[in-house]
């Protein structure tokens, strides 16, 4: 029987490294495989996007933003670190906060969103309590982020397994035309609804690349980065683009406005009572998620704090982060009154504008500047080679988010002067990813990757790892 997880954003050490590459792809498969993903499938259809141009938009999305994901992933084999740790080597040991802020907002969200559907769908379908549901799901959330890393992956498996036959019976049944249709609305297609389809779905995993790594860096450091990433790619993108055209299907034929309800008359247009079964499911999935970014969002915190106040990661900071997260966010969903798909797009819109300059500095930073190499020592040192303010990941990240302003599109909310010259359609997640990712390249010419080497074998060498040296880029 596996014990609770001691660590939190501390280095896993090559000797503690035991995961496999093979739970990869059933992890983030059952990652988007709840109802949650099915109510990405509403928003265009709540726009008058068809059926199929749902579908093919959704599709785009979830690769595109998938991409981002995948390659995040192959950080954490390379450094044993969490996702936000390493970012300290771009944007500083106190400057990393800045960022943090949008990450923290992103797992909060996404539980004040998962556990309102839930509570709304659950009180539809079998008129439960909505409060009962929602302090029910902190509470087993909680537990599984209090167990941490192994029991996330082992809880994963067993809903992934539990999950597959229901919805494989399920999307059968649509296809084979065993659910009846009964709102004949094909839809059309506009731009602003493609676009806004789009950019929810590619929100909807891009959300994941601050936490992808914190989930593989119990991976051996010679793991292939081909094969993780390739893992994280098929398991996150194919459960999303079956479910979300799933969705697509029951919003515009079944007029669904509710994914959980929807799962439950589908499925009981079936088979009496397999609708049931599907719903609890599904809901068991999602706690399960909520989990998952329970876990990351304590990371996050544990992170911030040690960064401003240099708080040493002991095992009592991590267990109150988690509370204190499970209190703030369950707090929230009592105080959440908007309709849960203008709840849901609006949620995955804002962390999308925030999450995408990140990403695009953090990726260009591994892949193209640093190239992998990282004194990790020295991400634990406000004084370290990174510094205290990593001035130019912040100018970057900045310049991307202030670029973004003008092309905003929050619906009832806001929207820009560009975004209305271009009729409504969100680019907006486009420019501050081009932006940021180019600033941050021009920016790092500045820096000097050769004096850099030392530290790196010096950390290398403390940590007992393997020394690599490898080539500079060439920036000049």
């Amino acid at each position: 029987m596996a014990r609770a997880e001691r660590k939190s954003i501390d280095h896993v050490g090559e000797g503690e490294r035991h995961g496999r590459v093979v739970d990869q792809m059933p992890f983030w498969f059952l990652g988007n495989f709840h109802f949650f993903t099915i109510a990405i499938g509403f928003v265009g259809p709540s726009m008058g996007l068809s059926f199929g141009y749902t579908s093919l938009a959704g599709a785009l999305g979830i690769l595109f933003g998938t991409l981002f994901v995948a390659f995040h992933a192959s950080q954490g084999p390379e450094l044993g670190l969490p996702q936000m740790i390493q970012s300290r080597a771009q944007f500083g040991f106190r400057g990393v906060t800045v960022v943090l802020i949008g990450t923290l907002f992103t797992f909060i969200g996404f539980n004040v969103a998962d556990s309102v559907l839930a509570a709304h769908g659950l009180r539809g379908i079998l008129g439960w309590s909505e409060s009962a549901v929602i302090l029910g799901a902190a509470v087993a959330a909680t537990a599984i982020a209090f167990y941490g890393h192994d029991w996330l992956h082992r809880i994963f498996r067993g809903c992934f397994w539990l999950c597959l036959p229901l919805y494989t019976v399920l999307t059968l049944a649509v296809a084979m035309g065993k659910v009846p249709a009964t709102h004949p609305a094909p839809g059309g297609f506009t731009w602003v609804a493609f676009v806004a389809q789009f950019a929810a779905s590619a929100a909807y995993n891009i959300t994941y690349a601050p936490s992808v790594s914190d989930y593989s860096r119990y991976l051996a450091r010679d793991t292939s980065p081909a094969q993780i990433i390739a893992a994280v790619f098929v398991g996150a993108t194919s459960a999303a683009i079956w479910l979300i055209s799933l969705g697509a299907w029951l919003a515009t034929h079944l007029g669904a406005t509710d994914g959980l309800v929807a799962l439950y008359a589908a499925g009981n247009a079936l088979l009496p009572g397999f609708g049931v079964v599907v719903a609890l499911a599904s809901v068991v999935a999602l706690v399960a998620t909520m989990g998952l970014n329970a876990y990351s969002g304590m990371l996050t915190i544990v992170t911030a704090l040690n960064s401003l106040f240099e708080i040493p990661p002991t095992p009592r900071l991590r267990n109150v982060a988690i509370l204190a997260l499970a209190a703030t966010w369950t707090a929230l969903c009592f105080v959440i009154t908007a309709d849960a798909i203008a709840l849901l797009f609006a949620t995955l819109t804002i962390m999308l504008y925030l999450l995408v300059p990140w990403t695009a500095v953090n990726l260009v930073d591994y892949f193209f500047v640093r190239r992998g190499r990282y004194a990790i020592t020295h991400l634990f040192l406000p004084h370290g080679i990174y510094g205290a303010w990593g001035w130019r990941g912040l100018a970057a990240y900045g310049a991307g988010f202030v670029a973004t302003l003008p092309f905003f599109v929050l619906p009832d909310v806001y929207t820009g002067p560009a975004a209305r010259a271009l009729g409504g359609v969100d680019v907006g997640w486009l420019v501050g990813l081009l932006v940021s990712g180019a600033t941050y390249w021009i920016l790092a010419r500045s820096l000097r990757i050769e004096s850099e080497a030392n530290a790196v074998r010096e950390s290398d060498a403390t940590l007992g790892l393997t020394v690599r040296d490898a080539p500079a880029p060439d920036l000049s």
